[in-house]
């Protein structure tokens, strides 16, 4: 096995280890007297409400997930120990690092308000921050990737079971992450979105346990849906047949459809990117099919807003982005969010968020692009849900 690759799977082993460590710890992993300490450091924390859910507000995950994080990131984070500490001269924990991150990242606060709230310098909370951005780019990619076989199965599975649509791998969904900007900036304009809004956008693919299964980010609000997917990696690996490329699904007629994903009006329509239909008068089939379509489909919204809400940071009103920085930010949030669903509890439901209107005041796009393969898989796959 080459270095790099031993590396790496000595890094996913190792991050394994870690996970199962938190999940066996539970709500008690951290240790008390730090939860403690830092609560006291802490402005305008409720003591009132249960520890647990109090910290779950603070920090917008449950202990467990906090500290597998922790775990992660440990010896990234602590390469100079004793460079931070509070405005009392006490030096950061891993845990004070960690907590000083995410309330950066989940608070929207400025970085005099999160420095402010727990006792540090700006600077410090700037500095702690984009260490620990670095380092989970460097420890927790593997929470974010492709599927195998096995996990795309399962996939699949669960939209068949929920949807009734087989076959299915996921939903496709943009959202934009506003940003604020002078319009005397250089190249500002391409930053500017339909809605007048400075932007870049997110274009991520969501599974059915709101998980995100690819992203990619850094494209200015300026660009169309369709755009952003013909320029995505995802839309070049699919085209080569690397990716949807698992077991088919046999129809009434004898012939197949292969793996495909869903995705709003947009979209173009492809063989392996089904949209619904547009036209005004349809077929019991075809209105079939965009039912069961758009059900499946809510799952893409609900998690973009519950993600947005999660990491406010990525709101963007109170603060000028570095444009190169940014989607690596928001990579990170991405996996943040997948960590917190793979160490939910088993046989727990994750809360839907109150609200599925990620991209507020933004008008549906639309793609009249409709490829030939793509038409027909379409039409096989409504013939064959009308009439199983």
């Amino acid at each position: 096995m080459p270095p790099k690759r031993r590396r790496k799977a000595a890094a996913e082993k190792k991050a394994a280890a870690a996970m199962a460590a938190a999940a066996a710890a539970g709500a008690g992993g951290t240790p008390a007297d730090w939860w403690d300490a830092f609560c006291m450091r802490m402005s305008g924390t409720l003591s009132s409400i249960e520890d647990a859910q109090r910290f779950e507000s603070v920090f917008k995950m449950p202990r467990k997930a906090f500290d597998y994080v922790c775990s992660l990131v440990k010896d990234e984070m602590m390469v100079r120990s004793s460079s931070y500490a509070f405005l009392d001269g006490t030096v950061l924990s891993l845990e004070d690092r960690v907590a000083i991150s995410l309330r950066r990242l989940n608070s929207g606060g400025s970085l005099v308000t999160v420095g402010s709230s727990v006792g540090v310098n700006h600077s410090t909370v700037s500095l702690i921050t984009w260490r620990f951005i670095e380092a989970m780019e460097e420890r927790a990619s593997h929470h974010l990737c492709w599927p195998g076989s096995g996990e795309m199965e399962k996939i699949k599975s669960k939209f068949e079971k929920i949807h009734g649509l087989p076959n299915c791998c996921g939903v496709v969904d943009t959202t934009h992450i506003t940003m604020c900007l002078s319009s005397a900036e250089p190249n500002c304009k391409v930053w500017l979105d339909q809605e007048r809004n400075y932007s870049m956008v997110l274009q991520a693919v969501v599974d059915a346990d709101m998980r995100f299964t690819d992203i990619v980010t850094g494209w200015p609000g300026s660009m169309k849906e369709s755009s952003i997917l013909h320029s995505s990696g995802l839309f070049k690996l699919c085209e080569k047949g690397e990716r949807l490329n698992g077991s088919k699904l046999k129809v009434s007629d004898g012939s197949e459809i292969g793996e495909y994903l869903i995705g709003d009006a947009g979209y173009p329509l492809l063989p392996w990117l089904l949209t619904p239909y547009q036209e005004k008068d349809l077929t019991e089939s075809s209105a079939e099919f965009n039912r069961r379509h758009f059900a499946a489909r809510t799952v893409a919204p609900r998690t973009l807003a519950k993600f947005k809400d999660t990491w406010k940071y990525l709101q963007g009103e109170m603060w000028r982005p570095d444009k190169h920085r940014l989607p690596r930010i928001i990579h990170v949030c991405c996996m943040l969010h997948n960590i917190i669903i793979d160490l939910q509890e088993a046989g727990v439901d994750e809360p839907r968020a109150s609200s599925s209107d990620h991209d507020a005041n933004y008008r549906q796009q639309v793609c009249q692009l409709a490829d030939d393969n793509g038409v027909r898989a379409r039409d096989k796959l409504s013939e064959h849900l009308i009439n199983r």
